[in-house]
């Protein structure tokens, strides 16, 4: 695997687990939660900066964005108790859909 889908890959681990201590922080209301949320994404965007010395941003932000709200929806539903209809799954599908036709036949992925 190259280095910057590595930087990628926990640039969207860093913001996912950023988001969800947003939802755990009540509004910025509590302490420890808010805290991770400014790490988490400080170090989120720091990794997406170095996978831009590789990719295009355009590329890195469908990827990040695309599967950080694929992560995020599966992570309210197991530990938040949030349903998804068939129309939020059908969506999220084509989500994933979307991120797989980019890295497969897209050239646009390094430059």
């Amino acid at each position: 695997m190259p280095i910057h889908y590595l930087f990628l890959f926990l640039a969207i681990l860093a913001e996912t687990i950023g988001t969800t201590a947003l939802q755990a922080s009540q509004q910025f209301t509590k302490l420890v939660p808010s805290l991770i949320v400014v790490l988490a994404y400080a170090v989120s965007f720091y990794l997406l900066s170095l996978t831009l010395k590789i990719m295009p941003v355009g590329i890195v932000y469908a990827i990040w964005s695309g599967l950080g709200i694929v992560f995020i929806a599966l992570i309210g539903l197991v530990l938040f108790g949030q349903k998804l209809d068939l129309p939020a799954v059908i969506g999220l599908s084509m989500v994933i859909g979307g991120i797989l036709v980019i890295n497969l036949f897209s050239q646009s992925t390094t430059h």
